[in-house]
């Protein structure tokens, strides 16, 4: 079993270049099944769960290449048009090819998908959403069976503006004959960098990063090479380990206006934060202090996917701080994990209080989920003594052998086999 072993309690210094990110990766994937010629996607990440993504399009006829963050995919061939349960069980993104199939074959079959354990994320607002564009649904014996002659035009409302179905409405209708309207759709960074893939392979889509998506349906795509953008989760990882540990690091590549929120509350718990047009520095030389109340909320609020990271560099805080959950109902896992270490949280619903302790001291701990478990490597480079991280197979779903870019910042941090 592999793990991570860290001796903790030392600052960081130094400057790290931002890996590609996973959540823009993931659905532009899934769009290049969308052409028949071939997709170049450079700054492409090294991660489990890109390797499973590439694999899907292997499996439906077309044929991948990865190499040093670079991604090659040739779609001419895709002759099938279902997933295998593996790679559907193996990451919640999977559900991602669901438009791109359809639109490219006329007809889908998958199970339902996988993914970290954090609570329901149901998948009804992809399928409705495709009932009203002409696609025939039928949920039954644990597989989603879809079909379609046309997608027909319309607009769709969505009840809440989930990122995924915003992604997958995108893919459904970009290669149409049909005109379709995204109502309270997903703002996420992601869903524009989503958007100028797809335009920039002759799709003919407007309104990312606002409410109001409007997609044109096109005829067909031309050949691309795509640059995946900056992981802002990734940065905000880094960030919140030096405001935990102390020390001066800089993120390189990363675009500041889209970690603006994350960066204020870093600057308000007392961290020194200056940025430029490609790069954000934090420096801090004395203990932070708690923010009060944090909710998480879709974009442009405070990403769940950084509430458990955040988490981490308050431990030792000055002061007490309410976190909020407010997207999925199960995303305190690493809580018992951080407790083990001492950490002072309580945790009621969807409410987690976090009471700053003086230190936290290094212990075993597990990683249940990605995010959990990169919140687990920041408490263990804060904490005092030893920690070892197991539950890696998480981790490595979102991160670049993580161990390397804190290794890189000074950190005493290993894998071990």
């Amino acid at each position: 079993m592999n793990k991570i072993y860290i001796c903790g309690n030392k600052k960081l210094d130094g400057a790290v270049d931002v890996q590609g990110s996973k959540n823009a990766a993931l659905p532009i994937i899934a769009a290049s099944l969308l052409n028949h010629q071939e997709c170049v996607l450079t700054n492409c990440p090294d991660l489990k769960d890109v390797k499973a993504a590439l694999e899907i399009i292997d499996r439906l006829g077309g044929k991948t290449a990865y190499q040093e963050h670079t991604a090659i995919i040739k779609a001419e061939n895709i002759h099938r048009s279902d997933i295998s349960d593996d790679l559907m069980a193996s990451m919640r993104s999977s559900v991602l090819f669901l438009g791109p199939i359809i639109s490219r074959t006329k007809k889908a079959v998958i199970s339902y998908p996988g993914g970290c354990s954090i609570g329901l994320r149901p998948i009804d607002l992809h399928l409705k959403a495709f009932k009203q564009l002409g696609v025939l649904v039928e949920e039954t014996g644990g597989h989603i069976y879809c079909s379609t002659e046309k997608i027909k035009s319309g607009k769709v409302n969505l009840i809440f503006p989930s990122v995924g179905a915003t992604e997958n409405i995108m893919m459904l209708a970009a290669v149409s004959n049909a005109e379709v309207i995204i109502a309270n759709a997903a703002r996420e960074p992601e869903i524009l960098d989503l958007q100028n893939f797809l335009n920039k392979m002759g799709a003919k889509i407007s309104g990312a990063g606002s409410e109001t998506i409007r997609i044109i349906g096109v005829e067909k795509l031309n050949k691309v090479q795509y640059n995946i953008m900056a992981d802002r989760i990734f940065a905000a990882t880094v960030f919140c380990a030096a405001a935990a540990c102390g020390g001066d690091v800089v993120v390189k590549g990363v675009v500041p206006e889209q970690l603006e929120l994350m960066l204020s509350m870093l600057s308000g718990a007392g961290a020194e934060v200056t940025s430029g047009k490609d790069f954000v520095r934090i420096k801090c030389d004395k203990r932070i202090s708690g923010l009060g109340k944090v909710m998480t909320s879709p974009y442009p609020g405070f990403p769940t996917d950084a509430q458990a990271i955040f988490m981490s560099s308050l431990l030792c805080a000055e002061g007490t701080t309410v976190f909020v959950e407010n997207i999925f109902e199960s995303r305190y896992k690493h809580v018992p994990e951080l407790i083990k270490m001492g950490a002072d949280i309580i945790v009621d619903g969807r409410l987690a209080v976090v009471s700053g302790c003086n230190f936290i001291q290094g212990a075993p701990v597990e990683a249940m989920d990605l995010r959990g478990g990169a919140a687990l490597v920041v408490a263990g480079l804060s904490a005092i003594g030893d920690t070892v991280v197991t539950g890696l197979n998480h981790i490595d779903r979102g991160y670049e052998k993580i161990e390397d870019t804190f290794a890189h910042l000074g950190a005493t941090i290993k894998r071990l086999e």
